[in-house]
């Protein structure tokens, strides 16, 4: 008797979740050509690499959905630029750009990021007259500088630049070439061992890593390539871990996730100490490989929203909150460096705070919220400029 009363309950369970699931279906169906007909995709733009972590995946395009609005699209090698042949050009000045998101520059159109304005400037300089410049873009969001060295030595150097540009970002690159500091398991770092910086590739044999090399992972992540539903999700997910991870900053704070306050100060704890001494270390290495090469080695430090805030007041502010004396310390050092090792260092911070202050414009961030976050048109304007003018009369004149 309880079998049968059991065996019934199944039978009248069994049309309803059939139905359930049919319903699910469909409207799953109907959901996904929904948002494909109003054009809503949100492909990845990442994928996993044995070599940086991470790295750009080739021939992916679609709307920036997080910050200012532009077309991203990557080249077949992964770049987020138009296409380049390995082979140099003829009579060609060819330059290569490494740094992170900035560089990326997914905030604005192609034809806008700085080394896109780099390139059209640096045509009309003099010392290249009869010469074609062309500049090619390596960047990658969440880049430091132990991922651009890789960057270099693996995807750089069989274009033949006759320029490197290492593009640092004083708010964050110290910190992202510490493991201790930024607590990221999913990359490469450079550590001294006997005095010699060493590559650590552990990040291999992390469980996350090799999560990510299954073929349960590779199924995952080819559905998400065909289905928008699954890309809406991903979004979704990704959005509420930025809100998590770095919550909306103060009015005067300098508004961009996962800056570091610490950079502005001489550092006092073992962890800075070390970070900058692997940065610096990174650094003059690269500077060291790209002469090696026969080729010119150019360091830029970009800016951080704060320094080059219009308002001298919140600026003011923001520096006797954290008890800072000098907002262009990290630039300062890093200038240093480069007279110490022999190699030129361009500071944008404190041309572009001038700028921004006298003309009473952002150039980070975008409407609703300006001053924090990446650079806008009108930042990536000024610093393209200042690196051709830099170019033209320190490096290519002299070469």
């Amino acid at each position: 008797m309880n079998k049968n009363a059991a065996r019934m309950k199944r039978n009248r369970w069994t049309p309803n979740i059939l139905l359930i699931f049919v319903a699910v279906v469909t409207a799953s169906l109907v959901f996904e050509l929904g948002l494909r007909v109003v054009g809503v995709s949100y492909p990845r733009f990442y994928r996993s690499d044995k070599h940086t972590g991470s790295s750009l995946r080739p021939g992916i395009e679609a709307w920036e959905p997080n910050e200012g609005e532009a077309y991203v699209r990557t080249n077949s090698e992964g770049l987020r630029d138009r296409e380049h042949s390995k082979a140099k050009p003829a009579n060609t000045v060819r330059i290569a750009v490494l740094g992170d998101s900035y560089t990326e520059a997914r905030q604005v159109p192609v034809e806008a990021a700085f080394w896109a304005v780099l390139e059209r400037d640096l045509k009309r300089c003099k010392s290249l007259v009869g010469l074609d410049v062309e500049v090619i873009n390596f960047g990658v969001s969440g880049y430091g500088t132990a991922q651009e060295l890789i960057t270099l030595r693996q995807r750089v150097w069989p274009y033949s630049p006759d320029i490197v540009i290492l593009a640092f970002l004083t708010g964050n690159d110290v910190q992202d070439n510490s493991r201790e500091l930024v607590a990221d398991p999913k990359k490469p770092y450079f550590v001294y061992k006997d005095g010699v910086l060493t590559l650590d590739i552990s990040f291999r044999d992390s469980a996350i890593y090799r999560a990510s090399q299954t073929a349960i992972a590779q199924l995952g992540n080819w559905l998400t390539d065909y289905s928008r539903v699954l890309q809406l999700v991903y979004q979704g997910k990704n959005r509420l871990m930025r809100i998590v991870l770095y919550p909306r900053p103060s009015s005067d704070a300098h508004g961009e996730a996962g800056l570091q306050d610490g950079v502005y100060f001489e550092p006092t704890s073992s962890l800075w100490r070390e970070a900058w001494r692997v940065t610096e270390g990174l650094i003059v290495l690269m500077h060291n490989e790209v002469a090696q090469k026969g080729a010119d080695f150019l360091l830029v430090t970009l800016s951080n929203g704060i320094q080059v805030h219009p308002d001298r007041s919140v600026r003011t502010r923001f520096m006797e909150r954290m008890n800072i004396t000098d907002l262009f310390y990290p630039d300062h050092r890093i200038k240093a460096l480069g007279e110490r090792e022999g190699f030129p260092a361009l500071n944008l911070a404190p041309n572009l705070q001038a700028y921004a202050e006298r003309h009473k414009v952002f150039l980070h961030g975008f409407e609703p919220n300006p001053g924090g976050g990446h650079w806008n048109k009108e930042g990536h304007r000024l610093a393209g400029k200042a690196i051709a003018d830099k170019l033209c009369q320190d490096v290519v004149a002299k070469g």
